[in-house]
């Protein structure tokens, strides 16, 4: 069996010091970069690979950023952690994530376990977890982000916005058009946290309003998906026909609900309106083109690695950054 290529075989190959590899290895300034180059090509010629683990050891650095989130497929999340990335990379440190399938004792495991390979930080999404959670975050000493969401208590810092203000939002632009018996499709389990900040939100705007609250209707575990709102909004009609708006958790959700309504033909904003939730493809090339929210994933990725990044080199951040989201109306409840 042929030996793998070691640091010494490279050093010797390209006529430097082993200290002088493992330093071009790990970008040190003291290495001019046609040395580097050319020690990078040897490399490569011999096929070695660099072992940053005994490295890591021995500075107790894993040079890794822990990152959880509740679903894989999910756009808006795959375009936070997309925008965290260059950020943390060009500083040295990879993401790893973990997947928590909106369950916040599957959250609790994976943050035990990640935490016994010493992350340098550990970006969450949400701002409710587990008692546990809390303590083992609280007892890790380095830099807790959580995003998507704004927290009065967070564990350190967090990066988002307040889901329930931001529904209201959306209830307040329905209301502006003229619609009073608004229905909520979504958001009824604990599972999604945020779904269920902005049902709380719906309720307490349509208070407000002084509008009828009874018109909540589940749509199953999240992610809840285009057939389940499909389904949500054929309960909705046939228990409340009579609802001229309805609000879902997700724009998903919202495309779902169209679909049931060109299957029954309903106008749409004309005979009801509809609403989703975080500015997907799907609601600016479906027909009618969906009212929706922006929350600025890509931002909230951007703004939590720059806090991960500063607090790791020592400086100061913010405890509470606000991304504020931006409410697109659209065909689907604007009558021209």
């Amino acid at each position: 069996m042929q030996r793998n290529a070691r640091m010494k075989d490279v050093a010797q190959a390209a006529g430097v010091s082993v200290m002088t590899v493992s330093r071009a290895f790990k970008k040190d300034a003291s290495v001019k970069p046609a040395t580097r180059a050319a020690i990078i090509k040897v490399a490569d010629e011999l096929g070695y690979v660099y072992d940053s683990t005994a490295a890591n050891l021995r500075s107790q650095k894993t040079d890794f950023v822990a990152v959880l989130i509740p679903s894989l497929n999910n756009a808006n999340f795959a375009d936070t952690v997309g925008a965290m990335t260059p950020v943390l990379s060009e500083h040295g440190l990879q993401i790893l994530l973990g997947y928590t399938n909106y369950d916040i004792h599957e959250e609790e495991y994976l943050v035990e376990q990640l935490l016994k390979r010493r992350p340098e930080a550990i970006v969450l999404t949400g701002g409710r977890h587990t008692d546990r959670t809390r303590r083992l975050l609280t007892a890790a000493g380095i830099p807790v982000v959580e995003t998507w969401d704004l927290p009065e208590d967070p564990v350190d810092r967090v990066v988002g916005f307040s889901n329930a203000e931001t529904m209201g939002t959306m209830v307040d632009h329905l209301v502006a058009q003229g619609h009073q018996r608004i229905a909520f499709i979504g958001g009824d389990t604990d599972g999604d946290t945020r779904g269920a900040d902005r049902r709380r939100g719906f309720l307490a705007a349509m208070a407000a309003h002084g509008l009828e609250t009874s018109r909540l209707i589940g749509a199953g575990t999240p992610p809840i998906s285009m057939r389940e709102g499909a389904e949500a909004m054929g309960r909705l009609l046939e228990e409340h026909p009579d609802t001229d708006a309805v609000v879902c958790v997700s724009d998903l959700s919202a495309f779902g609900a169209l679909t049931e309504c060109a299957r029954r033909g309903l106008s749409v904003p004309g005979d009801i309106a509809v609403a989703g939730f975080g500015a997907y493809e799907i609601a600016d090339i479906c027909v009618p083109r969906l009212t929706t929210i922006d929350p600025h994933p890509a931002r909230i990725g951007q703004e939590a690695a720059r806090m991960i990044v500063a607090l790791l080199a020592g400086a100061g951040a913010e405890r509470r950054v606000a991304v504020e989201p931006a409410l697109t109306a659209a065909e689907s409840t604007v009558r021209v």
